[in-house]
């Protein structure tokens, strides 16, 4: 298994954190260990609490018996990848939509990345490459890429020169707007107040 831990250690020496979200253990141990599985959770954080996505990956690797590839989920049946996600439980609130999504990604990893989601950040000198890279995957468009840098940022060492910069709001130290500032209950419950404000004020305008 690829070693995330060794790959995101920074030569500044800095302490780095990891996700420690408010999920089963082994679902956190997978996002830890599996740079695809933080990325398909990241795909899936849309309509659904992101409780329920980021723990998705390790459902998935449980209905298959082992975390997929990217090469694998990129050559998948997706008939079958459908009725994996659509298993009740089902992995998202639209089973049918993401299982298509997550393949469309894989695919990306596939054609440009050789299979490696961790080959989007490995070797980047710039945020701005960063979100570049990010950016052009299916479905993500400016919010998402920009929490995902701020999420690789925080929580995972990945710090290429502007990172937080290219987050925006989201890569300010010490905030609470994304799954990138959850270590705990706490900064969840402080997420979720922000987000919250943000869509009030959202209907006011």
């Amino acid at each position: 298994m690829y070693n995330f831990a060794a790959a995101r250690r920074p030569s500044c020496g800095m302490v780095i954190m990891s996700m420690s979200l408010p999920i089963a253990p082994e679902a956190n141990d997978l996002l830890n260990k599996n740079p695809l599985a933080l990325l398909i959770g990241m795909i899936l954080d849309q309509q659904i609490p992101l409780e329920k996505a980021f723990s998705s990956p390790y459902v998935l690797a449980q209905r298959l018996g082992h975390a997929p590839t990217a090469a694998e989920l990129a050559g998948f049946d997706p008939d079958a990848l459908i009725a994996i996600f659509g298993e009740p439980p089902a992995l998202h609130r639209f089973p049918k939509a993401m299982a298509g999504r997550v393949q469309e990604v894989c695919r990306t990893l596939v054609e440009r990345y050789d299979g490696d989601a961790a080959n989007l950040w490995t070797g980047v000198d710039s945020g701005a490459e960063l979100l570049k890279r990010i950016a052009s995957l299916p479905g993500f468009g400016k919010q998402k890429s920009q929490i995902f840098v701020a999420l690789l940022g925080k929580q995972y060492g990945v710090q290429p020169a502007g990172w937080r910069e290219a987050a925006d709001g989201y890569g300010v130290d010490g905030s609470r707007k994304s799954v990138a500032d959850i270590v705990d209950e706490q900064s969840l419950g402080e997420v979720r107040t922000y987000k919250k404000a943000m869509k009030a004020a959202a209907k006011d305008r």
